[in-house]
């Protein structure tokens, strides 16, 4: 996947500022996709430049004009190749996962520090996208709103960002138990 379609995929949701993109990057399109702010706005004016978002100048007296943006049928079309081609089984790249693989060779304090930072942080995004979530649904429960909701991809995927900092968070919290149980009992060599 490229950085142009996960920026049109944001897009579908209607107009958008370079800054409000950035926003609704961090909030729900960051659990598949990262990007800077500055690599979003360089992509918009690629995308504006190929016809596939249209972008207008929006005159403010007390702050500084902003451009917004939004898909064009183009764009739309871009899309739907990109949907009906096939895509790659993701991949696990990670340098936590190259430590924890030494750690019993090169000391597990610092590799167990890192886990449980790890944790701690996919504990704080699985709170997050229960938040998110619960916003999307509003009075509605989960069955409901699948089968009935507007629209459900953003709510799709959060749930699978959810789903990934949940298994994040307990596999760094089983494998840090893990190491410092293996302090406490050496091993017979």
């Amino acid at each position: 996947m490229a950085l142009r379609h996960a920026v049109l995929a944001a897009l579908l949701d209607g107009e958008y500022s370079g800054y409000q993109l950035a926003k609704a990057f961090d909030i729900g399109v960051a659990n598949f996709w990262h990007a800077l702010p500055q690599q979003l706005y360089a992509e918009l004016t690629k995308l504006e430049k190929e016809g596939l978002v249209t972008g207008r100048q929006v005159i403010q007296e007390t702050r500084p004009n902003k451009r917004l943006f939004q898909v064009t049928d183009a764009g739309r079309a871009e899309l739907e190749q990109f949907a009906a081609a096939f895509s790659k089984p993701a991949f696990i790249r990670d340098d936590l996962l190259v430590k924890v693989q030494a750690a019993d060779r090169i000391g597990t304090g610092p590799v167990i520090e890192q886990l449980e930072e790890r944790a701690a942080v996919a504990q704080a995004k699985v709170e997050l996208f229960g938040e998110l979530l619960r916003q999307m649904r509003g009075d509605a429960d989960e069955e409901e709103f699948l089968l009935r909701g507007d629209r459900i991809g953003p709510y799709l995927t959060c749930l699978r960002g959810l789903a990934f900092e949940q298994d994040n968070r307990d596999w760094c919290l089983r494998i840090a138990a893990v190491l410092r149980m293996r302090q406490s009992t050496p091993a017979e060599r």
